[in-house]
């Protein structure tokens, strides 16, 4: 969440940001409700530290009546440090009140965005940062979706896997299962190379985790929640892997630290119907490889295009085409000061497909992770990013759609040997 002092030292760009997040004069009237209530959190805890100076004052004074011999002045003090105490105490029980209405108003604000941000409401008006600089390929009228080509080659079972779970839990099978297993060993590898250290997380997590990367309270009804365990499935690896933090001080230099991690994803989606979350557009469980980096405010952004550039080439050697979007301010997520999104183009929907999101969330989910690091004497908040590399259930689909071919499916060059030299699935 924002800090309070950032909030109070920039109020103004504060309360612009969320008018490129859409927000209405109404709803942006909570930052000067969460300024008089810290008012009023100080004032409180003025009166109480004042009240408790003034009863340990008194109190030193009682023993030295007793000692005087002036037991009626002894005893009216000690009825007036009684008073005091239970003045604290209804003062203590407000100041709870206050601390507590504010730190929810506090949770209930959105990052700031960049100025970089375009203006804008919907997915319409995100901004193309990037665009594919080569020709579409168009396989005519009789390429196949990815859901048809599923089904000529055994690749994956939507029905199994409504059997099994439900409708979005896909049953990968066969040569569609090794692809799948290609491409998190490919992008694992890709990361590792660009010296990434790769962790294996939990896929629960407990509340606080859940909080500290701002899924909660935003995205509570997306998550799958186990009530009796007090757990959430994860919907990314983002959660678990940048939790690692949660807590630490780093010392002064220790930057920058870069994981990645293999996860499967959970994710309700509620709500999502029609052709567009046909086959394998959107579903409850999919894999992905997530690259985080926790870096000094002063590198971050050098960070953020490093990632974009490693995502690039993860989509260059896939031969995907793909473009880059930078995300307006009311498409724009609720930790995030930053987001682009890659796309890749389905020859056979002819249609893009978001496959990747890369963000830097600043200080946003360092505060509410209590994540600093040293700086001479002082401590700082440090900048957290994220980004997808790469999510594989749209992928899988692009693959199979844009190289079919009469040979069956062609296997990208650098797939090859996690496929066992295989050049084609048929």
């Amino acid at each position: 969440m924002l800090e309070i002092s950032v909030i109070r030292r920039d109020t103004d760009r504060v309360k612009r940001g969320l008018k490129v997040r859409n927000w209405s004069e109404e709803q942006i009237q909570v930052v000067d409700q969460v300024l008089e209530l810290d008012d009023k959190r100080k004032h409180l805890q003025a009166e109480i530290d004042s009240m408790k100076e003034s009863t340990n004052k008194y109190s030193k004074e009682i023993g030295d009546l007793f000692k005087s011999g002036k037991q009626n002045e002894a005893a009216g003090l000690k009825q007036k440090v009684a008073d005091l105490k239970e003045q604290v105490k209804g003062l203590e029980e407000s100041s709870k009140i206050v601390v507590e209405t504010l730190n929810n108003l506090m949770y209930s604000i959105p990052n700031t965005p960049n100025d970089l941000v375009p203006a804008g409401s919907t997915e319409d008006d995100n901004e193309v940062y990037r665009d594919w600089p080569g020709t579409l390929p168009d396989l005519g009228e009789d390429a196949k979706p990815h859901w048809e080509l599923a089904k000529t080659y055994n690749l994956f079972d939507l029905e199994l896997g409504v059997k099994i779970s439900g409708a979005g839990f896909p049953l990968y099978r066969g040569q569609g299962a090794k692809l799948q297993r290609a491409l998190i060993n490919f992008f694992l590898d890709r990361a590792e190379a660009a010296g990434y250290e790769e962790v294996i997380p939990p896929h629960l997590v407990n509340e606080d985790s859940a909080r500290g990367t701002g899924q909660l309270p935003d995205k509570e009804g997306q998550m799958y929640y186990m009530e009796k365990d007090d757990l959430y499935l994860i919907p990314t690896a983002e959660v678990p892997v940048t939790n690692i933090f949660r807590g630490d001080i780093l010392p002064e230099g220790d930057f920058s630290h870069k994981l990645c991690g293999y996860t499967p994803c959970f994710r309700r989606e509620a709500g999502s119907y029609g052709a567009h979350v046909r086959g394998l557009n959107r579903v409850h469980q999919f894999d992905k490889v997530e690259i985080v980096r926790v870096e000094h405010p002063d590198r971050s952004y050098a960070a953020l295009d490093e990632m974009l550039a490693h995502v690039s080439a993860l989509l260059d050697d896939l031969k995907l085409p793909y473009r880059i979007l930078r995300l307006c301010g009311g498409d724009l997520g609720f930790t995030s000061a930053i987001t682009y999104d890659f796309e890749v183009y389905s020859a056979a929907q002819k249609r893009w497909l978001e496959v990747s999101s890369v963000s830097n969330f600043e200080t946003y989910q360092s505060n509410r992770l209590k994540l600093r690091y040293k700086e001479g004497k002082s401590k700082h908040l440090a900048h957290t990013l994220n980004g997808s590399a790469l999510a594989l259930a749209r992928i899988v689909a692009a693959l199979l759609e844009n190289n079919q071919s009469g040979e069956g499916i062609e296997i990208p060059e650098v797939l090859r040997p996690y496929m066992g030299g295989k050049t084609h699935i048929n």
